[in-house]
């Protein structure tokens, strides 16, 4: 009888416990409640340890889904991790500067960032890669294609939305814009860009990635002044790599077709 009721009170227990986390919105400790009792009686926790446990997995579980959100929110086009560069592959990039940029520090001083190549030398990855990694560390990131940025401004501005659309993209701690220096910007639309860019002067972070040099840029922004300024913003206190000239995926699409040549029977 009194195993019974023993059994009772347990499940009683698990019941409360589960109400209580869902009012409580402890969706980890609700999940993991189980197992981690199983630990605390296997390692005979005391009361103090087994409390730790419960709270720290549902503290370590929280920054892991804050974390995805803010990645998600980026709206990076595809997953590029920093640990997964390739650095024999492109020796012109250190190590050692990549990892400093990974503490954040400049986006948390509000520094910019240039990653200056050519094609598949790896400036994509490092945006998308020190964008996660901001985006981890705590800070609102935002990715967006120069070409589809111009387009968006000049639509707000169309729509009478441009100062909502400015202020929008002013509130991210980094804002990273690709393939700069693709596509020919017309005078407005390089205007617009500009106002992003001071809006975000001295505050806020940028980092592009562009396949011109900055001498390059008139190309991109026809109005010498125009482009004078806005390499001054984006180079101010600023961090510059550049990435080289040799397409390491290009190397490496090479490579694999002559192994797969060389495997073939003759």
């Amino acid at each position: 009888m009194s195993s019974a009721n023993h059994s009772l009170t347990e499940t009683a227990s698990d019941a409360a416990i589960d109400t209580a986390c869902r009012v409580l919105r402890l969706p980890t400790i609700r999940g993991q409640f189980t197992d981690i009792v199983r630990h605390a009686e296997r390692e005979q926790l005391s009361y103090r340890g087994f409390l730790a446990e419960l709270l720290m997995a549902e503290c370590e579980d929280r920054d892991r889904r804050r974390s995805e959100r803010r990645i998600h929110a980026a709206a990076f086009p595809r997953q590029k991790w920093l640990s997964d560069f390739d650095y024999q592959a492109n020796p012109s990039i250190s190590p050692a500067v990549v990892s400093q940029l990974a503490t954040c520090e400049w986006v948390r001083r509000g520094e910019p960032l240039c990653l200056i190549g050519d094609s598949g030398t790896g400036k994509s990855h490092l945006l998308i890669g020190l964008g996660t990694a901001a985006a981890m560390a705590g800070y609102r990131v935002r990715y967006a294609l120069a070409a589809k940025l111009v387009n968006e401004l000049v639509e707000a501005a169309d729509e009478k939305q441009l100062t909502r659309t400015i202020a929008r993209y002013g509130r991210v701690d980094l804002l990273c814009i690709d393939e700069l220096g693709y596509l020919e910007l017309d005078r407005r639309g390089a205007e617009l860009l500009f106002q992003v860019l001071s809006e975000r002067e001295e505050k806020n972070s940028v980092a592009i990635a562009s396949n011109e040099g900055f001498s390059g840029w008139t190309k991109t922004f026809t109005d010498p002044r125009l482009c004078a300024a806005i390499v001054d913003r984006l180079t101010f206190n600023g961090s510059i790599i550049e990435t080289g000239t040799q397409s390491y995926r290009l190397a490496h699409t090479a490579a694999r077709q002559q192994k797969n040549a060389s495997s073939q029977p003759r």
